[in-house]
């Protein structure tokens, strides 16, 4: 077994998701925000470098416009150490800048996702970092979703995060507890994550034993 060598990567932590106009409701924030800071703890310890990203949009944007308070960081996350600072703008914390770069500088073959929101750029940001051949692990109570309504339909964040969280096991990333991610932490033991053939083949075995 080789000790993977993370990165922790803190996705837009900023207040518009906290006090804002796109409020984190499941898992509730003030959950994902303690778990949140538990991550960033437990990695300054273990020595893992850590990468805030921050969404910055036009100042007449109606979110996380830049100038604006609801587009700083979260005292969560500002009120801690970090390595490195990327801005972004697209969903994708790897689009338009450096982080690509800054990672391989360091060799980093394992980027651990935390922060909002789930299904948007922690999505986005899982499947480039796995296209780019890095193994990814996603804390699923250090995150969280929003619902929706519209055109396709309608869907709670609590459906939207556990999709998403099931999906993204299924191929993308192991997903785990941040307690189980800091015990594997402290064992420099990689997470498991699940297959797409495993999984559809567990949920057709439920189907048909239930």
């Amino acid at each position: 077994m080789t000790t993977p060598r993370r990165a922790l990567i803190v996705i837009d932590v900023q207040n518009e998701y906290v006090t804002g106009d796109l409020p984190i409701e499941y898992p509730p924030v003030e959950t994902s925000l303690a778990n949140i800071g538990r991550a960033m703890d437990a990695a300054r310890e273990a020595g893992v470098p850590i990468v805030v990203v921050q969404n910055i949009a036009p100042s007449t944007s109606p979110l996380f416009a830049r100038g604006g308070a609801m587009a700083e960081l979260h005292p969560v996350v500002s009120s801690r150490a970090y390595d490195h600072h990327v801005e972004k703008s697209l969903p994708s914390a790897y689009a338009n800048t450096d982080l690509g770069a800054w990672l391989a500088a360091r060799e980093i073959d394992t980027l651990t996702v935390i922060g909002y929101m789930t299904h948007n750029c922690d999505a986005s940001t899982i499947f480039h970092a796995v296209h780019d051949g890095l193994a990814v692990e996603f804390l699923d109570d250090a995150t969280g979703s929003v619902p929706y309504t519209n055109s396709a339909g309608a869907a709670s964040a609590e459906e939207i995060h556990r999709v998403f969280s099931v999906v993204l096991q299924s191929r993308f990333a192991a997903v785990a507890s941040t307690g189980q991610w800091i015990e594997a932490l402290k064992g420099g033991a990689p997470l498991e994550r699940s297959n797409i053939y495993v999984s559809n083949q567990q949920a057709r075995a439920a189907r048909t034993t239930g």
